[in-house]
């Protein structure tokens, strides 16, 4: 093994097709044109933000030489050149998402939904099943978060782990040829400085799968310079402990000139071989890129670098040092190159013009019946004038959107309020047929929309011997996961613990033994990747579950959650979809660290992913069967003070399917709706008891899942026999028992059948104090909910239930 290698010029010079050499350069400057181009069209106000790939381009033609069919990309928004060059971008779609068309047929990575430069390639057909992806150049869908790329190249490089060493996988021949695809991730220097950054790398390295980093170093992170960065100013130094050697496992890393054609050439040939074959991660660093136009369009470079910085960039641009390199030696003529610029220049330009008549042409033409429809509305209507110059306004805008359009017609609408409805019959539909496109345009696709969408997965009823044994409820999801195990050669579990001794739980207990290493499998304590490790193993066909050992610890994963997997399927319009299963627990137990219930914050930012909170052991179990036949992401909270509690073993442990999206109603009663979930059952079970020696019998209703939340508007029924209702959890005050009001009393109309003002109950703001008595005095008891109901009823009846 090698020392950190600086990789440069040899003795021997390597022999390249001048044929492909002259394509490079081509393909270099149409990139670069794009980017020049893009900048202006920002300026001139036909996009709002542009940012760009100027200066990385002879870099991601070299990586894009290696980058076979079946591997995968997690890169970041300046590879536009490594996306043209793999033939999975067009200069023409480039431009359209500059202009955010919402077409997926002219944008295909998102419909238009993110910033130029968020680069994806269509994973699914359209019916939402898996397209072969070994006969494809695969893009995962980029994020913003500086870093947030990482995690989910570490899974994506973990899947061919998997595949090449688990034999049950074999037969997945549309995901994998033997494992032999790499995964290859693209960041910026000033990134490094990131959390996620050091976790994934050095997760890599204790895998070792074969992910090749490439880190575009232009000396600067926006206009902050490398030395505030990182220690001693470069990367590669202080990651040199990573080197492998012969007798450790480790890296492979290299160092390269970003204008040096030959070496960095030489550089991705090697990363390519020893990733594929040795499945050994490779990190390159590509040292002095420079980047022309600075970081966005936001600002000027000139701002920060200093004037011998800017001569340095002009003249060490890799664009002018390549042109340099095919004329000294003597690979074509001045007069060759100068006609290949023109004619890139040339071919940008057209591209661009065509993606903005496409772009803009859509919105002319509704712009056009708009003012049609105006115009002819004004002509009997009551506000005549002032209707004809919002069309005469609307015709003369420049370059409009169609927010222009839509914004101008609901003013119209709203002017022709006390006309006759046959004088805005025409607008009015109009602009419903508007609402519903702009519905599919801009929020479509959260959710699955295919056959294995959760809520078209049927439900299977938990059935029981007469003699079924009563264990502990961790040997019912112990039984499941043995189960999915047997049964789905994709299924497998990783975290913190979860291997040799079953999960701090036991669920996992001897299931590793059982299924091997490969299945059931530890990790180091780091809840990002371990994430990340889920987001691209599910995007390479795998059934990962994905454990965060407590609630309490999402915190760390919740940006990547949040950012990465929750807005996967809608940020690429369904073309990619990752159905993780996060498993953790939470809810009831003590301290700050380990009594976590923030359900409010999960649901407020984890929209596009499924919520189960299921009350046992054995509903938990029934949504795991379920959502191993659904495509979507998923968190499900077990209760973390239910695993030793006594629960009859199903006969069907294995096939079950708990209904998503479905209330049940745990107990009936007529006087009052609790609606509740997760361990806060049991309390409000427990109240019940209390209440009806008082003679006040609640009705409990357990939602299951959060997100779907009550389909079907079950709840609301209750509420009409009761005329009561209280929303009990153990969440901050305005967290999840808000988020449950609003989707009753808002949304199912429940206000219009109470005869008493709604209520909540919740814990204290604060996070729950240590100790069985931190427990009672932090979250809500028995005690309070028997409190709570017995208020509540003494409004309605003094006499029968007096003051306490």
């Amino acid at each position: 093994m090698t020392n950190v290698a600086t990789v440069s010029k040899n003795k021997r010079a390597r022999v390249f097709e001048r044929e492909q050499l002259l394509k490079d350069f081509k393909l270099a400057w149409e990139s670069r044109h794009a980017s020049l181009m893009g900048r202006k069209e920002v300026f001139m106000g036909k996009a709002k933000f542009g940012i760009f790939g100027d200066g990385k381009e002879l870099a991601q033609l070299a990586m894009a030489k290696y980058f076979k069919e079946g591997d995968f990309r997690a890169g970041y928004y300046r590879d536009q050149t490594f996306m043209f060059a793999i033939g999975q971008l067009t200069i023409k779609e480039y431009f359209a998402q500059l202009y955010a068309h919402t077409s997926v047929e002219a944008e295909p990575a998102s419909a238009g939904r993110l910033m130029n430069g968020h680069f994806a390639t269509r994973s699914l057909h359209e019916d939402g099943s898996w397209k072969d992806l070994t006969a494809m150049k695969n893009s995962s869908a980029d994020i913003s978060p500086t870093a947030g790329q990482m995690p989910k190249l570490l899974g994506l490089a973990y899947a061919s782990k998997l595949y090449r060493e688990n034999p049950g996988l074999k037969e997945l021949v549309q995901f994998s040829k033997n494992g032999d695809e790499v995964a290859w991730g693209t960041i910026g220097n000033a990134s490094t400085s990131e959390g996620m950054f050091f976790e994934a790398v050095n997760a890599a390295g204790v895998l070792q799968v074969p992910m090749v980093i490439s880190i575009w170093d232009d000396a600067y992170g926006i206009s902050v310079p490398n030395e505030y960065h990182t220690t001693k100013g470069s990367i590669s130094e202080i990651l040199k402990g990573l080197q492998r050697n012969d007798d450790q496992k480790g890296y492979e890393i290299f160092v390269v000139k970003g204008w040096d054609y030959e070496a960095l050439d030489r550089a991705y040939e090697n990363a390519s071989r020893i990733a594929r074959e040795e499945h050994v991660p490779v990190m390159i660093h590509v040292v002095e890129m420079t980047q022309p136009q600075g970081h966005s369009t936001s600002g000027s470079h000139e701002r920060y670098k200093s004037k011998e910085r800017l001569e340095w960039e002009k003249e060490y641009d890799c664009l002018v040092q390549f042109r340099k390199f095919l004329l000294d030696n003597g690979h074509a003529s001045t007069e060759e190159l100068d006609q290949i610029e023109q004619e890139a220049k040339a071919f940008a330009k057209k591209e661009k013009e065509a993606a903005w008549v496409a772009f803009s042409g859509e919105i002319k033409k509704e712009l056009k019946e708009a003012i049609q429809l105006i115009r002819s509305s004004a002509a009997n209507s009551r506000q005549q004038n002032a209707l004809v110059t919002l069309a005469d306004d609307l015709a003369k805008a420049i370059n409009p959107i169609r927010k222009d359009v839509i914004s101008t017609v609901r003013k119209a609408i709203w002017l022709m309020r006390h006309d006759a409805d046959e004088v805005k019959e025409a607008i009015k539909n109009w602009y419903a047929q508007q609402k519903e496109l702009n519905e599919e345009r801009y929020s479509s696709h959260l959710y699955s929309q295919s056959d294995f969408a959760s809520e078209k997965i049927e439900s299977v009823s938990v059935q029981y011997e007469d003699d079924a044994p009563l264990v502990d409820g961790r040997e019912v999801l112990q039984a499941c996961f043995d189960q999915l195990l047997e049964n789905d050669p994709r299924f497998l579990a990783f975290g913190e613990d979860v291997g040799k001794i079953g999960d701090v739980n036991q669920a996992f207990a001897g299931l590793q033994a059982k299924h091997g290493e490969l299945r059931v499998t530890d990790t180091g304590i780091r809840e990002v990747t371990i994430i990340g490790q889920g987001i691209g193993t599910a995007l390479r066909g795998l059934r990962p579950m994905a454990e965060i050992q407590y609630l309490d610890y999402i915190h760390y994963a919740l940006m990547t959650l949040s950012d990465d997997l929750a807005c996967l399927h809608y940020r690429t319009k369904g073309g990619q979809k990752a159905p993780l299963i996060v498993r953790t627990r939470g809810h009831r137990l003590e301290g700050v660290w380990h009594a976590g219930s923030p359900i409010g914050m999960l649901l407020h930012s984890l929209r596009g992913m499924l919520i189960c909170v299921p009350r046992n052991m054995t509903q938990a179990a029934g949504m795991y069967n379920t959502l191993m036949q659904s495509d979507e992401p998923a968190l499900v909270i077990e209760c973390l003070n239910g695993y030793r509690l006594k629960e009859k073993m199903p006969a069907n442990v294995g096939e079950f399917r708990v209904p998503l999206g479905q209330p049940e109603t745990i107990r009936e009663g007529k006087d009052l709706t609790v609606v509740t979930y997760g361990s806060m059952c049991r309390i409000v079970e427990d109240a019940a008891q209390e209440l009806s020696a008082m003679g006040i019998e609640i009705e409990i209703i357990d939602v299951q899942t959060l997100l779907p939340f009550d389909v079907d508007h079950k709840i609301v029924e209750s509420i009409k026999k009761t005329s009561r209702v209280l929303f009990a959890d153990e969440d901050v005050p305005g967290g999840a028992s808000a988020y449950m009001m609003q989707k009753v009393v808002e949304e199912q109309g429940a206000y219009f059948h109470l005869d008493s003002e709604p209520a909540t109950i919740a814990a204290k703001a604060h996070r729950p104090a240590y100790s069985s008595d931190g427990d009672y005095f932090s979250k809500p008891s028995v005690d309070d909910v028997v409190e709570k109901v017995y208020a509540m009823m003494h409004e309605v009846d003094p006499l029968s239930f007096p003051k306490f």
